[in-house]
């Protein structure tokens, strides 16, 4: 047949993916109701792709660009509706030029921060940076309150509005109370500057009690605006318990002396533990920084780069639709830190590629959300929660990263062999790929790597994250200057400043929000207390210590994977550290092992039911159903559930993070991609080369891969006897019933907009 090409909208120079951030879901519903709504109208995510043959008249080209630019802007609104925080308001006007003057100005501090500190401390630098974002937050973030039930078009036309009266008192008492601490004004025994109140530590004067009350209620509602009610009620949850926990009867675990309201005003608002503490340090000092490098490296062309590369790659494949989605997830990921953002940037890129190679929509829907997760969990830019791990171990963000390569293998090596058992299994037809060559894109854009290198590079000679990560943000902005369309001119780089900081406002306020969980179960001791009961619990059912350990590990599974679909990435992996971290600590497991457990699950909530944005993002964009979508999701991120299992229960798995030797790393590496490998063909049912697998082989298969997770030699060996089992079983199989292949009809596609397609098979 002839095949129908279509050439890739223009580029003009705009971008389509969102502002890199990773904190997840807090109002379930609000993200239900996007997903209805955008479910009917898949096409909208793709249907702006046409371009058609690209023409050098005035006319044409003016077209073009209307409908590149029109495009970028339904990408931008699809990826806000399932951003990890609530869409904020389209700031225009003289009011629009204030954000943005104001978050320039936070930009600029931040990177003064790196190369000249100041004199007073980090502690001193966070007041001044909260002030500058809590403020803007009230501002960019509508209350979403409303006095009467309004239609939905209604509220998204409110929500578009500028700033009320309301908006404006709470930014100016925001400032107030932020600054506060270093205003050297004395008003009676309070105020005296910055110097005076950190001595007051302890015994605060009722007007610090007065200003630290303020600020809570202030950073409770930031939240609250930004990802919704849950955290902010989870933190008077954890609030209540440290005022209450006195009444509770002193015979239960979890009970204490109880605190009065000023000890807790003082542990939020004057300790190193509250609001001024490590999250909020490495928002202000890491998350801010790479936010505008993701910015910067996005406006400079890398997004679209990384695309093409991937499509290019994997042109004439079998499974080049698949390999393609996978690819982009995955080098998407080092421009946007957010999983639901990745899989809606790459879905209108790729979701027509899929659908004309014949993927059913919840099936190419799963794909597309493990991709984008991968974002998270891939390096050199992970979740906003590496950083802290780094900072709570003391250790280098390079080594983080070094602790995270090869579970990112082997998830990504599990998403792949589940697109070729899919391709085989479901006669999804080849497709070629109308691109140009590989080595032509890379001859041509290949410099958009060079600043990851950059980062890489500089961490491995010891220089901090900070200075790594303002050095390659610099040589992203000059290497623009090699493509005319993507020159970072002066009034793009102050757009990427005020995207970069716009992208962490909602992690600030949730990270200055999780100081309230992190003081009181300092204060309170409640972390050693919930690990106790951890413990306790796997010990009434074993007293084998191996046994204890394998089942302290699922429980904290389930605890976190619970709490993740509550509140937010970063909330979850702070609460999920300072009281399910002591216990697995307490039962011998490594620091480093720990923190990345945590991590794990605290970032698969964004693909875990029944909230799942990731998956719903990717619903939305393909039009299938919700929870079929999300069942594939889980299907394809199974080996991201698994494998930190893995590295917890044995110490061998200390292999997977780059512990222990080469001998052990090369062991637990090979041992846990044959379980992965497993895993997949009894997912999928499929073993490639040879043909499908029946339920007895799947279910031999199953057990397999998980006896081959647990990394000790017996398990090993009767792992791999019972992979070598059903394997023959397959071969068994196809010898009997024979080998029914069905010729494919091969189709030229193009990473462009397809045509109007009315869901009838083309071949």
């Amino acid at each position: 047949m002839d095949a129908e090409v279509v050439s890739l909208p223009p580029d003009d120079g705009s971008v389509a993916g969102p502002e890199w951030a990773d904190d997840g879901p807090g109002e379930t519903h609000h993200h239900s109701r996007a997903a209805h709504r955008t479910a009917g109208e898949h096409h909208t995510a793709d249907e702006h792709h046409t371009a058609g043959e690209h023409d050098t008249t005035g006319e044409n080209e003016t077209r073009d660009k209307s409908e590149s630019q029109e495009q970028t802007q339904d990408a931008r609104e699809l990826a806000a509706r399932f951003e990890e925080e609530k869409p904020g308001r389209v700031l225009a006007g003289p009011v629009g030029v204030l954000f943005t003057g104001i978050t320039v100005a936070v930009g600029l501090l931040t990177l003064w921060q790196v190369f000249f500190p100041l004199a007073q401390g980090s502690k001193y630098y966070l007041i001044f940076f909260l002030a500058g974002v809590l403020p803007i937050v009230f501002l960019a973030y509508p209350s979403g309150v409303r006095l009467r039930r309004a239609k939905a078009d209604a509220a998204d036309a409110d929500d578009r509005r500028g700033p009320t009266p309301v908006d404006w008192l709470l930014a100016l008492a925001a400032l107030v109370v932020c600054l506060y601490p270093v205003l050297p004004v004395t008003i009676g025994a309070g105020g005296g500057g910055y110097d005076a109140f950190l001595d007051r530590q302890g015994l605060l004067d009722p007007l610090d009690v007065a200003f630290g009350t303020g600020l809570l209620l202030l950073l409770l509602e930031a939240c609250r605006r930004t990802t919704g009610w849950i955290l902010p009620a989870v933190c008077v949850l954890f609030l209540g318990y440290g005022y209450y926990g006195g009444l509770l009867p002193q015979s239960w675990p979890v009970a204490h002396a109880g605190l009065d309201f000023g000890q807790l005003v003082d542990a939020f608002y004057n300790s190193d533990s509250g609001f001024y503490g490590t999250p909020l340090d490495v928002a202000a000092s890491y998350i801010v920084l790479f936010t505008i490098y993701g910015a910067v490296l996005n406006l400079s062309g890398a997004g679209r780069f990384f695309v093409e590369l991937s499509a290019a790659a994997f042109r004439r494949s079998r499974t080049a639709a698949g390999r393609t989605a996978v690819a982009s997830g995955f080098l998407l990921g080092t421009v946007s830190g957010s999983g639901a953002a990745t899989t809606v940037s790459i879905g209108a890129v790729t979701w027509p590629i899929l659908r004309r190679a014949g993927y059913p929509a919840e099936r190419a829907g799963g794909m597309l959300a493990a991709a984008g997760v991968g974002a998270i969990l891939s390096p050199p830019t992970l979740g906003a929660a590496a950083f802290i791990i780094a900072e709570y171990l003391g250790v280098s963000y390079l080594q983080v990263l070094g602790w995270a390569t090869v579970p990112t293998i082997l998830y990504y090596l599990g998403i792949l062999l589940s697109v070729e058992i899919d391709a085989r299994r479901s006669g999804v037809r080849p497709v070629v790929i109308d691109t140009g060559s590989a080595w032509r894109l890379l001859a041509r854009f290949g410099y958009h790597f060079l600043s990851l290198f950059v980062i890489i590079v500089v961490l491995a000679l010891g220089a901090s994250a900070m200075r790594a990560v303002v050095i390659a943000t610099a040589l992203a902005a000059v290497l623009s200057f090699l493509d005319r369309r993507h020159r970072l001119t002066p009034a793009r780089l102050v757009e990427a400043l005020r995207d970069g900081v716009r992208g962490v406002l909602a992690v600030s306020a949730v990270c200055a929000a999780a100081g309230i969980i992190t003081a009181t179960t300092t204060k309170t001791g409640l972390g050693p207390q919930a690990a106790a009961l951890l413990i306790d619990g796997a010990q009434a059912v074993s007293s084998e210590p191996a046994v204890v350990l394998a089942l302290t590990a699922v429980l904290a599974a389930v605890a976190l994977s619970l709490l993740g679909l509550a509140v937010p990435v970063t909330a979850s992996f702070v609460i999920g550290w300072v009281i399910i971290g002591p216990a697995l600590l307490n039962l011998g497991v490594e620091a480093p092992a720990a923190a990345m457990f945590v991590f794990y699950f605290a970032v698969l909530s964004e693909v875990s039911p029944p909230t799942a944005l990731a998956a719903v993002a990717a619903a939305a964009v393909t039009g299938g159903r919700l929870v079929p979508t999300m069942w594939q999701t889980l299907r394809y991120a199974l080996p991201a559930y698994l494998i930190p299992l893995a590295f917890v229960i044995t110490p061998t798995g200390l292999g997977l993070l780059g512990i222990g030797g080469a001998g052990r790393i090369v062991t637990a590496g090979l041992v846990s991609a044959l379980g992965v490998a497993v895993l997949a063909v009894a997912a999928g049912g499929w073993l490639p080369g040879v043909g499908p697998a029946g339920v007895p082989e799947r279910i031999v298969g199953a057990i397999a891969g998980l006896v081959l997770l647990w990394l000790e030699p017996l398990p090993m060996a009767i792992g791999a006897a019972l992979a070598a089992l059903a394997v023959a079983g397959v071969y068994v199989r196809r010898g009997a019933a024979g080998h029914a292949g069905r010729p494919a009809v091969e189709e030229s596609v193009d990473l462009g907009e397809e045509r109007e397609w009315d869901g009838s098979t083309r071949g």
